[in-house]
């Protein structure tokens, strides 16, 4: 198949690596200097050379920010029946967008990234596949998803967010709330340094898709809930009540179980 990945990013040459080798790949981004490393790889950086290309999926790569710009700038460049994808880790208007162009389209989202995951061994890691997507781009992507021994979900794209709300929001928030107030020291504790590299890893992230995250619309319910367990946690240490830190104690072990 001939893909054109937009955006040469983490994602866009780590997903420019995987499928080079099974497929003709076609990089593009605007700044050259970003082109430099791929291998077995068309390099890109004009758009009448993507209308050369024709080529059968467009995977987008870009930041969220920029998402639907660079689809509105590439689609006079496709054929018709180009698949459109997209990576996004918010899928909020995207599914109307798809449907406003009248071009098939497949979204995913790899639940993994290149500052925490080791990327020759992603069998702990997960995918997810919108099931509103076209087939063909389904199929695709389970194919090559599953190449890399990913563990596959499909959901459609509200069940998507509401998920990454839940699994990416409340981890973000918890550990921007614990790095906000550290002091410039250092402490001995290992769950102490755990914690910071948690931290260290999820700031090195790009600042827009911190953002991404933590502003999909159902995120503000899972940081309300972290702010009601707070303060009833607080409550608790101010009394010194043993018997409701201890049920306290309880309720989490059997939330983790």
């Amino acid at each position: 198949m001939k893909i054109l990945i937009l955006g040469a990013g983490k994602m866009g040459t780590f997903l420019t690596d995987v499928l080079c080798i099974n497929h003709t790949v076609a990089l593009f981004d605007t700044n050259p200097k970003r082109l430099r490393f791929v291998f077995n790889t068309i390099r890109m950086t004009d758009m009448e050379e993507v209308r050369a290309f024709e080529p059968e999926l467009v995977i987008n790569c870009v930041t969220l920010k920029y998402t639907l710009d660079a689809f509105q700038s590439i689609i006079p460049y496709l054929p018709k029946d180009c698949i459109l994808s997209d990576i996004a880790s918010v899928k909020t208007g995207l599914r109307a967008f798809y449907e406003s162009t009248g071009m098939r389209y497949v979204s995913t989202h790899p639940m993994f990234g290149p500052t925490f995951a080791t990327l020759e061994n992603l069998s702990n890691q997960s995918s997810i596949i919108i099931s509103e997507s076209d087939e063909e781009g389904k199929a695709f992507f389970h194919e090559a998803y599953g190449s890399l021994k990913l563990r596959l979900f499909e959901y459609t794209f509200d069940e998507h967010d509401e998920t990454i709300a839940y699994s990416l929001s409340i981890p973000f928030a918890s550990t921007l709330v614990f790095a906000s107030v550290m002091k410039p020291q250092e402490a001995p504790g290992t769950t102490f340094k755990r914690h910071m590299d948690i931290a260290k890893g999820l700031l090195s992230e790009d600042d827009y898709l911190l953002s991404e995250i933590l502003f999909n619309p159902y995120t503000p319910k899972q940081v309300e809930n972290i702010r009601a367990e707070l303060k009833l946690l607080l409550e608790i240490i101010e009394n010194k009540d043993t018997d409701k830190m201890h049920e306290f104690l309880k309720k989490v072990r059997k939330n983790i179980e």
